[in-house]
């Protein structure tokens, strides 16, 4: 072998060590998306629940300025609201509490007051009954339609639902799905129809077949678009003029939002008339405390709460099991 050869070869193996080396490196330090993995910010601190944060604020074992401050501060911090906790801290306060556990029980007592006198029950007198559900994109208002429909069957009255989210094209389809689950008639509409016209076929349909109660589904739109809660108020006033009232109208607010919901529940209340809530994701997060903002600000009742993803776990929102289960670790 020429001289010459062998020094291609050996520049051919070189360059071959050379790709070799920078090949393994790369796979052993896990390539680029490693590197820019390693100093990405690290991830969100887990949510602590109001009641580690209360057993902090108990834990001082004194009752001054900085307990009041802290008490506060940890009930906006679980999403009660700025202004809901301060009145609730307030009336602790006024109760003079002598110590930690006094201040504890007052808590207690005046968080349970917040839900005293409220009717949480479903007002279905119509006949058939008309229930009109909405909330914005993404809270789960169309599975939390048919957790509603399992349970009013399990209570044997025969629910008809209204497909009336014409606005997004695979609505209608997710609707019949959950209808033939749970074992319900659908009425639906050509995407991009009148709202309002759908709305009025399911409760003619409703009528016409000695149904219960019909349930009509609305768009999940986003509370600030004012041209589409002007479509709710019309498909409000076709189900008023056929039904004469609406029995119940029903925000789906998701238990996560903070107090982003407290803005849904006020627009949607001034636009057409909530009368109970439904929460859902309950079992999500340890910051319910967007019930309290809700009931306090708003005078609007919570009247059931999604507690898991199965059909029969939308169940009647319970004031004393909840606040228990708020203050749990206190």
């Amino acid at each position: 072998m020429s001289a010459t050869a062998i020094i291609l070869l050996s520049l051919v193996a070189l360059v071959l060590a050379f790709v070799v080396f920078f090949v393994v490196r790369r796979r052993t330090s896990g390539g680029p998306q490693a590197r820019r993995a390693e100093t990405a910010a690290p991830p969100e601190r887990p949510r602590r629940s109001l009641g580690e944060a209360l057993r902090r604020v108990f834990a001082s074992g004194r009752v001054d300025a900085g307990f009041w401050e802290a008490l506060e501060e940890a009930l906006v911090a679980a999403d009660v609201g700025v202004s809901a906790s301060a009145e609730i801290v307030d009336r602790v306060r006024a109760s003079k509490p002598a110590d930690p556990d006094d201040a504890r029980r007052a808590l207690t007592e005046e968080m349970l007051a917040v839900f005293a006198g409220s009717d949480r029950t479903l007002r279905l007198d119509g006949r058939p009954a008309v229930v009109m559900v909405v909330g914005v994109n993404g809270v789960g208002k169309t599975t939390s339609i048919a957790k509603l429909a399992a349970r009013l069957r399990t209570e044997g009255k025969t629910p008809l639902l209204g497909a009336a989210d014409t606005f997004r094209a695979a609505a209608d389809s997710q609707l019949r799905t959950w209808a033939d689950r749970v074992g319900v008639e659908m009425v639906g509409g050509q995407p991009g129809a009148d709202p309002a016209a759908v709305a009025f076929d399911a409760f003619s349909a409703a009528r016409a077949r000695g149904r219960d109660v019909v349930i009509v589904d609305t768009a999940g739109r986003l509370h600030s678009k004012q041209n589409l809660m002007a479509e709710l108020e019309k498909i409000r006033r076709v189900l008023v003029r056929e039904a004469g009232r609406i029995d119940e109208v029903l925000l789906v607010l998701d238990a996560t939002a903070g107090q982003n919901g407290i803005v849904q529940a006020r627009q949607f209340a001034e636009a057409v008339g909530v009368t109970g809530v439904i929460l859902t994701k309950l079992d999500g997060t340890a910051r319910g405390g967007i019930v309290v903002a809700v009931e306090n600000e708003l005078g609007i009742p919570v009247k059931l709460v999604g507690v898991g993803e199965g059909l029969d776990d939308l169940v009647p929102f319970e004031p004393e099991a909840f606040v228990k289960a708020l203050l749990a670790d206190a």
